[in-house]
């Protein structure tokens, strides 16, 4: 893959920081799309340390034709786009009816609409070409909502919605660009120091949380395989089959345990709410966040999902083997 190019909106801190140096690893030349001046200088770095090429670019991907100016500066500066990456977000820990209307539409507009512009910008380019792959950030969230989140998990929703409807409209059409989702669990990210909050306590990822480079492993793997859609972490997969199988159930569990499982009494960093206001502006944050001690490095989901067919072979050639060996048993 040395010499593609990707994009990653949201590439200063958490997961897309992630996916920035795993781009960057597997010899992609990579642009950096955010607002912190201190994040998109560092991950710019990051990138040229790896002896790839770097573009950071202060944009707020909520402002569709800055989204599009910035594509078109990828293009002049590194050429044609191969990957966009739409891992921008911002998010709450707020009782809906504590969640101002501003608040509430700002958070829409970077999480849903930001994916909606950056998709816009990359196919604007990719269906020229008839190549190229985007990869919206989805969440486990956008299958069964959880409290504390209304704006966020709304958001997700329509993301999943969106990318779907995208993707059935290329498949229409016949073109070779391609759509997929991502689905994320709890990843320990800064995100966590900087979301609006309005509970008594801190914030923190509900458990088992996973490390950001799980994610930024799953992120190249569809954006370099025909996947439509894949999960991280076993919490994914509970979540998305709990609420297919007993819905009824899930909401329950999440009425009891879902507030309290999202806050914690410990005196975690706090760098400010980052929806109007930058927390990565004049300090870089990182791809981490406060929760290395308890992070999952591995995950047996995105194992199994990266190794399917692999894993399916050798399901079909131990199930010729248990046939053969009662064969033999019978004669």
């Amino acid at each position: 893959m040395t010499g593609r190019i990707v994009v990653v909106t949201g590439g200063t801190a958490g997961v897309g920081r992630a996916a920035v140096r795993e781009f960057a690893a597997a010899g992609y030349d990579v642009a950096i799309l955010a607002r912190g001046a201190a994040g998109l200088e560092a991950a710019e770095e990051e990138v040229r340390a790896a002896g790839r090429r770097a573009l950071a670019v202060a944009v707020d991907v909520a402002d569709n034709e800055a989204v599009d100016r910035a594509a078109a500066r990828v293009e002049h500066e590194l050429g044609p786009i191969d990957v966009w990456v739409n891992s921008a977000f911002a998010g709450s820990l707020a009782y809906f009816w504590d969640t101002t209307d501003e608040e509430f539409r700002r958070m829409t507009e970077v999480t849903y609409l930001g994916q909606v512009n950056g998709t816009r910008a990359a196919l604007a380019r990719m269906r020229g070409l008839d190549e190229g792959v985007v990869v919206n950030v989805c969440s486990a969230m956008a299958y069964r909502a959880i409290p504390l989140q209304s704006a966020y998990c709304g958001a997700k929703h329509a993301v999943k919605g969106f990318t779907e409807s995208v993707a059935t409209e290329l498949a229409h059409t016949g073109s070779r660009v391609r759509v997929c989702m991502v689905q994320l669990p709890g990843v320990n990210t800064p995100q966590f120091s900087w979301n609006l909050n309005k509970m008594r306590h801190r914030p923190r990822p509900v458990a088992p949380v996973f490390q950001p480079e799980l994610a930024a492993r799953a992120i190249r793997f569809v954006a370099e395989h025909r996947r439509r859609n894949i999960w991280v972490g076993i919490s994914t997969a509970y979540t998305i089959l709990g609420e297919r199988m007993a819905p009824l159930l899930v909401r329950a569990y999440l009425a009891r345990a879902g507030v309290t499982g999202q806050q914690s009494r410990a005196d975690l960093p706090r760098h400010g709410a980052n929806l109007f206001v930058l927390c990565d502006d004049d300090a870089d944050r990182g791809a981490h966040g406060a929760f290395d001690d308890e992070a999952r490095s591995r995950d047996v989901v995105l194992w199994a999902s990266m190794h399917r067919t692999a894993l399916a072979v050798g399901s079909a050639a131990a199930v010729l083997r248990l046939r053969r060996a009662r064969r033999r048993r019978r004669r």
